[in-house]
């Protein structure tokens, strides 16, 4: 969010910039049942009004969360969840065809330790997780708005980095990935210079991509085009 002086009188205007657009696209019908069907079974309502969000109580057993923000068509969450049965996975994700995907595979799959939102992310971390109730935050391949125009759009920034710590329990992770060389290298730097967070990296700077992370069709194209990808992973210090 940010503020802009309003020229008529000199007062502050709060103007909400997303970090990105809708491009909705057609559901197919399978999407379309599968939000019918399957939405009361791993969809979770929330609006900021309803403050937090009882994330534990979300599942049926008790154990670590991981908090997946922008999981696209939700190939990679569907495997994460699947080979991590003792961690639970809270999926977050705007565009309906994706919700709908990831709806039909976690459905198949009867997976018991994931649940979805389709809401803003950065309303979410501000208004809806309680502090130090997430064991890991991930978002691999955000919009990388490219543009310099456009870098306010980008989620990651210092102010959504505060709602990620306060989010994180002591001795979470927060783990980034991204194809965009000048994304990665402001990120790091905002990490860095957070007190809160320590790098992982064993020799400093971007970190091995993590065993967790499948591979995905954003970093599969971004190899094709040459682009390197870049892994941050940083604890929440105590």
């Amino acid at each position: 969010m940010t503020e802009t002086a309003d020229p008529g009188n000199g007062r502050a205007v709060v103007r909400r910039v997303r970090s990105y657009v809708l491009r909705e696209g057609r559901l197919t019908r399978g999407q379309e049942q599968a939000l019918e069907t399957h939405w009361p079974r791993f969809g979770v309502e929330w609006l900021p009004r309803d403050g937090h969000l009882p994330v534990a109580e979300l599942f049926a057993t008790k154990q670590p969360v991981t908090l997946e923000i922008g999981f696209g068509m939700g190939t990679s969450l569907l495997e994460m969840a699947s080979a991590e049965p003792q961690r639970n996975f809270l999926g977050v994700e705007v565009h309906r065809p994706g919700v709908g995907r990831l709806l039909i595979g976690a459905a198949a799959a009867e997976l018991q330790n994931l649940r979805v939102l389709s809401v803003d992310a950065v309303e979410l971390l501000k208004l809806g997780i309680a502090p130090a109730s997430l064991d890991r935050i991930q978002i691999y391949f955000p919009d990388p708005w490219p543009k310099k125009k456009h870098h306010k759009r980008r989620i990651m920034n210092a102010r959504f980095l505060g709602y990620c710590h306060a989010a994180l329990a002591a001795g979470g992770t927060l783990m980034l990935a991204t194809d965009w060389a000048t994304y990665a290298e402001d990120m790091l730097v905002l990490l860095e210079e957070h007190p809160g967070f320590r790098n992982d990296a064993p020799e400093g700077g971007f970190a091995p991509s993590p065993w967790q992370r499948p591979l995905t069709k954003f970093e599969e194209r971004g190899l094709r085009e040459g682009r390197r990808i870049h892994d941050l992973a940083f604890t929440r210090l105590p």
